[in-house]
């Protein structure tokens, strides 16, 4: 300070009419937080500023993509069971009407008639022909008179099935 005050100050002219190179750059300010739009928020500018929004966007995009992805994929899950559970009840409906026609006497009566050709004591069998029965073979169809052979029950049911 005290060398300042010994030397006498030059005129404002003389010190302005300094040619350019003689005088010193101006030192660079310190950077601070808030610069006049060159950094903006946190100190970013817009590119960077866009790109750190891409990437945000980005993770929130795969974050929900993979939940997102299960939640449909386990609602067509859903979606199939139930049809399929739909039509299980319908069976057992069918299945349950079944059982209870099979759990009717005069029912099993009628199917053993028609199918089996049984007939009661004291009744006399007929078998129609009809124009177009000529080609069946009615003997192959008629329950055998012999009675039936000791047999477990599984051997005759293989033995029916093989010979036919």
């Amino acid at each position: 300070m005290a060398e300042r005050a010994r030397r006498p100050r030059r005129p404002r002219e003389e010190r302005e009419a300094r040619p350019a190179r003689a005088r010193k750059p101006p030192r660079p300010k310190a950077p601070s937080r808030r610069s006049d739009g060159t950094g903006g928020a946190f100190g970013m500018t817009g590119t960077r500023r866009a790109a750190m929004f891409a990437m945000v966007l980005c993770a929130l995009a795969l974050s929900i993509a993979v939940p997102l992805r299960t939640y449909l994929s386990q609602r067509d899950e859903l979606r199939d069971v139930g049809a399929e559970q739909q039509k299980l009840r319908e069976q057992v409906a069918a299945l349950e009407q079944r059982k209870a026609q099979l759990n009717d006497p005069a029912y099993v009566e009628i199917e053993a008639r028609k199918r089996l050709h049984w007939v009661r004591p004291g009744e006399t069998p007929y078998i129609v022909q009809l124009p177009g029965d000529e080609k069946r073979n009615t003997e192959s169809e008629r329950p055998s008179g012999k009675p039936a052979a000791q047999r477990s029950w599984y051997e005759e049911l293989w033995e029916s099935v093989t010979h036919k």
